[in-house]
């Protein structure tokens, strides 16, 4: 478990199986990646290592901030690895 947040490669990360959330390139994402190209990424997503890989990761949180700076040509985002139970998925929440 990972306490302060990591650099992790872009190409390293992957959305987790069956996701439920929707990721949007919509006026929203604009305003996101504006906000991402003056201030950085303010909120490190969350990640769990990935089943049968030496260093990649899946995506728990933080869908919108990965797509923004894929968009943007970033190469890394900053992320908290937590070794997550994969029995239980995470949930979108009302």
């Amino acid at each position: 478990m990972t306490k302060t947040p990591r650099e992790i490669e872009i190409t390293k990360l992957h959305p987790f199986e069956n996701h439920p959330f929707q990721v949007k390139d919509d006026d929203e994402m604009n305003l996101l990646m504006m906000s991402i190209e003056e201030y950085g990424v303010l909120s490190p997503i969350i990640v769990r290592p990935k089943k049968n890989t030496v260093d990649e990761y899946e995506i728990i949180s933080g869908h919108r901030r990965f797509r923004a700076v894929q968009k943007l040509g970033y190469k890394t985002i900053p992320a908290f690895v937590y070794a997550l139970d994969r029995g239980r998925r995470p949930s979108a929440q009302a």
